[in-house]
């Protein structure tokens, strides 16, 4: 490892020398702890004395006989005589909490099979990208039991056919890195290199990942570069002084109890690129999304306190090293703030995320949907305003698990007015949502109509596809999305402002819409009626089109009430008849295939 580039922050690769690694015969362990005055790695009835290497701030002993699997744990000796055991910050794995030992893991034990699929990756920024954000130990359960959980490899071999049936094909995995409460969802990490134990060891993860990747599935995993759990056993004072975190509590303890990382620190920088690095490399995750990145931009998440520079540089430099090692990856930003250049190049000043979420296009779109029909007429604008800034940033339009969790409601349940009524706003709702430019993210139970908030103690509600209207709504989703992975329009040009278009964006007293998408030589259109009422409209397009529609969300097979008819050619400047909370997709082209496009 590069000592200097460590302590300014330029190392991308300090796992391979820190940590556990196995010899032959043995392991070395090394750790860093410039305020130590002594430590011993402790093993299953051992204790070994480690030696100062380096200049003094590194610690190492080589252990004999020590094999993957062993647990261990650092005696950290502070000046004052006291002393903490303490993971290792870069353990490759950890004991299943409330055990908090790190393990041993062989890093290659496992053998990729991806080679031809890592090598023509790339970030979809023309292509299309349809994620289905999972947590990985309550998408299904073997049993009943909170602590049952299906390995990572087993998760593979159900997950893989369900994301190909239903039309997905990337998968974003919450945070894997091992945290010892449950509830945290894994944004309270106490282990930034270990997976989390709960599903298996670092193989089977890889596993995972190769077998998502053979099937032709993109695989994301949440990051937290921001903050860290509280536990004393992890990073909090790991040298008995503040080594990862800021030595006051006023801009050192964030809004969720954690410790917030200080970014200002070479050391603390080469920690976390180096992670988020090692999933890229050593996983073969195709990207990361990274989690609270407003935290990072502005102190404390407020823009009143101002930029936090360091922080912002930090992530500037890392998200440039990780592109450069790791070819194709795709880096998103969770980001509610208004701070610009968000998804530009590093190399020209931006911070270097392909995606940042839409987050102002999600709670307006589910503000207005949460609108009883006869309001919507005066919040008509809460749909168009997303276009007006659309274009500054390269946005992902998020449904996610915070959008489902702490009384806010699931998806389904946040459509207006009664049972019946919500299927049917429900598919108009992600019809809009696939017609809207932009990459999109959908949260594992939406695809079925889930009502019960998400638990991460229990799987998700299954039994509901026995009733019609949830099998109705899961078969809609499916092709819905299947078409959106099949039609250029949908997504070739998300980020140039030739492939979208209002065709009519003006009729707030019938809250009718209208969408032109365009890309390559495709051209659809979209037809919304978000009120309560059947109406007709007249879709007012160029002499010499044709139009067939592909999907209509009142069809019977869906839930709705409108008889499905065989598809054919006809003019496209007709009326339609929309029933109420209805969306129409239709594919145009024109009369003569040699006449010049008018649209």
């Amino acid at each position: 490892m590069d000592i200097y580039g460590f302590y300014t922050g330029r190392v991308f690769d300090a796992y391979e020398y820190l940590g556990a690694h196995l010899t032959e015969g043995g392991a070395v362990f090394r750790t860093f702890a410039p305020a130590a005055a002594g430590i011993c790695v402790r093993l299953e009835g051992r204790e070994i004395p480690m030696n100062r290497i380096g200049d003094g701030n590194f610690y190492e002993a080589c252990v004999p006989e020590v094999k993957a699997g062993d647990c261990y744990e650092y005696r950290i000796y502070g000046r004052n005589g006291q002393y903490q055991d303490h993971c290792d910050p870069y353990g490759f794995g950890m004991e299943l909490r409330p055990a908090h030992r790190s393990v041993v893991r062989d890093l290659c034990a496992y053998r990729f099979k991806d080679e031809a699929w890592v090598r023509s990756r790339d970030t979809r920024m023309n292509g299309p990208m349809n994620i289905y954000e999972l947590h990985a130990g309550s998408w299904r359960k073997p049993s009943q039991e909170q602590e049952d959980w299906y390995s990572y490899g087993e998760l593979a071999e159900l997950l893989a056919p369900y994301l190909k049936e239903s039309g997905y094909n990337y998968v974003e995995l919450m945070p894997l890195s091992e945290h010892p409460c449950d509830e945290s969802w894994g944004y309270q990490n106490t282990g930034f290199y270990a997976p989390t134990s709960r599903y298996g060891t670092a193989a089977e993860l890889m596993e995972f990942v190769d077998i998502m990747h053979r099937n032709g599935i993109g695989v994301l995993l949440d990051y937290v570069p921001v903050h860290f759990a509280v536990d004393d056993y992890a990073l909090v004072k790991y040298d008995g002084t503040e080594l990862y975190e800021y030595p006051h509590s006023d801009v050192g303890v964030s809004e969720w109890g954690s410790y917030n990382f200080i970014h200002s620190r070479g050391e603390v920088r080469s920690f976390l690129q180096s992670a988020a690095n090692y999933w890229l490399k050593e996983y073969h995750f195709d990207g990361l999304r990274m989690d609270a990145i407003s935290r990072i931009i502005y102190w404390m998440g407020d823009e009143r306190r101002g930029v936090n520079g360091n922080a912002v540089d930090f992530v500037r430099v890392m998200n440039r090293g990780l592109k450069e090692r790791n070819p194709g990856c795709i880096l998103i930003a969770e980001d509610s703030t208004n701070y610009p250049n968000v998804t530009k190049s590093a190399d020209q000043g931006g911070l270097g995320f392909d995606y940042k979420w839409d987050l102002g296009w999600m709670h307006d779109t589910l503000s207005y949907f949460q609108s009883p029909p006869w309001e919507r007429k005066e919040k008509y604008h809460r749909l168009t305003f997303s276009m007006m800034y659309y274009y500054n940033e390269k946005y992902l339009l998020p449904f996610s698990h915070d959008e489902v969790v702490h009384g806010k409601a699931t998806i389904l349940q946040k459509m207006s007015g009664q049972y019946e009524e919500k299927f049917p706003q429900g598919r108009a709702l992600y019809l809009y949502m696939m017609v809207h430019p932009g990459k999109k993210l959908n949260f594992m139970g939406n695809e079925i109509g889930q009502l019960r908030e998400w638990d991460e103690k229990r799987q998700q509600d299954w039994e509901l596809l026995v009733y019609p209207n949830h099998d109705s709504f899961y078969h809609y989703m499916a092709e819905l999305n299947r078409l959106y992975l099949k039609h250029p329009a949908l997504f070739m040009e998300d980020y140039g402002q030739e492939g979208f278009q209002w065709l009519d964006c003006h009729q707030e007293e019938r809250c009718i819409y209208a969408i032109l998408r365009r890309g390559g030589t495709e051209r659809l259109a979209a037809i919304f009626n978000f009120s309560g009422t059947e109406q007709s409209y007249e879709m007012k397009l160029p002499e010499g089109i044709r139009a067939k529609l592909l999907l209509y969300s009142d069809w019977q097979r869906f839930g709705g009430n409108t008889l499905e008819k065989k598809p054919r050619w006809q003019k496209a400047d007709r009326t339609w008849s929309l029933a109420p909370f209805c969306g129409m997709l239709l594919e145009l082209k024109n009369e003569a295939e040699n006449q010049t496009s008018l649209l």
